[in-house]
């Protein structure tokens, strides 16, 4: 490795303290521990689980078929009932699979913002063919994403990946109102990652308005290919009857068990670490996070594991001991690689690094717009099920 990936690439040597029943950390700003030395984090989890996953599997296999049936029924006389965005990752893979096995008829959404690993490119060709159903691909122009992506390295902000994520929320409703579709189905899960990122960590994924703010601020681009949600796009969506459901909680889903299934049905090929089907995604969460601001993602990813059972935690502590890569070589090529798509100098990369974050609501954010209009769902929602309004 070069002089310059010298960087502390993991958050584990920033920490004084490791919860005792999974690996987060004091890296973690908010975390807090018991008298046993568990921490906040898993136990919160635990709450989480159980309020969204249904322990009795008859009962949960009765939800899944009123949701079918709403799916079906909602999709009657249209081309598809329901749109499925897919990165080329296990959890949306599945999601795909797990619908046509269901008999649904989705439409497969994909969005290229330009940094697709080829891994997940014959990934997402080989689930597609394999099951039959359609494709639409959003491409953004590069020239747009590339100038959003120098606005968001001079900003200095840590959700970098906000861009990815908003555009593809955005693709997703976008299909879905454009065919008419109600439902869309989603690998959001929290058998494998309903553990919360602390709120350092990232940022609000509908923030259309930290986008534009912090590309104009830093002389981005005007969004013309970029496909945006905020706030006001979302409530619009939702008051036209389309509904987000994170599929895989209908399931007793096991991670270790799509994954072969897939590679036995679809030659599916993995990843070595969660959300690493995009080659700057890998970057980001493998170096760029490390290296900047300390913050090691892995830990919450592998503590919902342990958590959940699906993996022990002297597993997730000795998958810690390395580097969030596959190896030392493939650090290095992605360096060069990045270095050469984004047209940077090494010496600007690490100029990069050894500036001080910046807060997101340092710049224009419509975050407190959506925590009030979330608050006010919520009352809603208790008001119409005849509880307590607080």
């Amino acid at each position: 490795m070069d002089r310059s990936v010298h960087h502390d690439l993991s958050a584990a040597a920033h920490a004084t303290r490791v919860c005792t029943r999974c690996v987060m950390d004091t890296s973690a700003p908010d975390i807090r521990f018991d008298d046993f030395g568990v921490c906040n984090y898993c136990t919160e989890y635990l709450v989480v689980r159980d309020r969204f996953l249904e322990a009795d599997l008859v009962a949960r296999q009765a939800r899944l078929e009123t949701l079918l049936g709403k799916v079906r029924e909602a999709g009657k006389g249209k081309a598809y009932d329901c749109i499925i965005g897919v990165s080329g990752g296990v959890d949306s893979s599945w999601v795909l699979a797990l619908a046509v096995d269901n008999g649904l008829r989705p439409l497969a959404v994909h969005m290229d913002n330009g940094w697709n690993s080829e891994l997940a490119q014959n990934n997402i060709a080989n689930l597609v063919r394999g099951l039959g159903v359609d494709l639409h691909t959003h491409v953004i122009d590069w020239p747009e994403y590339r100038g959003l992506m120098e606005a968001f390295f001079a900003s200095d902000v840590v959700d970098v990946e906000l861009l990815y994520d908003n555009a593809m929320l955005a693709v997703n409703f976008q299909a879905a109102a454009r065919h008419g579709v109600k439902h869309i189905l989603g690998g959001t899960n929290v058998a494998t990652e309903g553990m919360r990122i602390p709120p350092s960590w990232n940022w609000m994924k509908y923030d259309k308005r930290n986008i534009k703010g912090i590309s104009k601020r830093f002389g981005g681009p005007r969004l013309k290919t970029f496909p945006a949600i905020g706030t006001l796009d979302f409530t619009r969506y939702h008051l036209s009857g389309i509904r987000w459901t994170s599929f895989l909680d209908q399931f007793d889903y096991r991670k270790r068990d799509a994954l072969q299934s897939l590679q036995g049905r679809f030659g599916y090929k993995p990843y070595p670490f969660k959300h690493y089907e995009s080659v700057f995604t890998r970057f980001y969460q493998g170096f760029i996070l490390a290296a900047k601001f300390g913050i090691d993602k892995r830990r919450v990813h592998l503590s919902t594991l342990i958590v959940n059972g699906e993996m022990s935690r002297d597993e997730a502590l000795a998958a810690l001991e390395g580097i969030a890569y596959e190896s030392e070589k493939l650090l290095t090529t992605d360096i060069a690689f990045f270095l050469k798509k984004m047209g940077w100098s090494r010496e600007k990369l690490d100029s990069y690094i050894a500036r001080p974050a910046i807060a997101h609501d340092a710049y224009p954010t419509e975050k407190p717009l959506w925590d009030r209009a979330i608050d006010v769902y919520r009352r809603l929602l208790r008001r119409q099920a005849g509880l307590p309004v607080t």
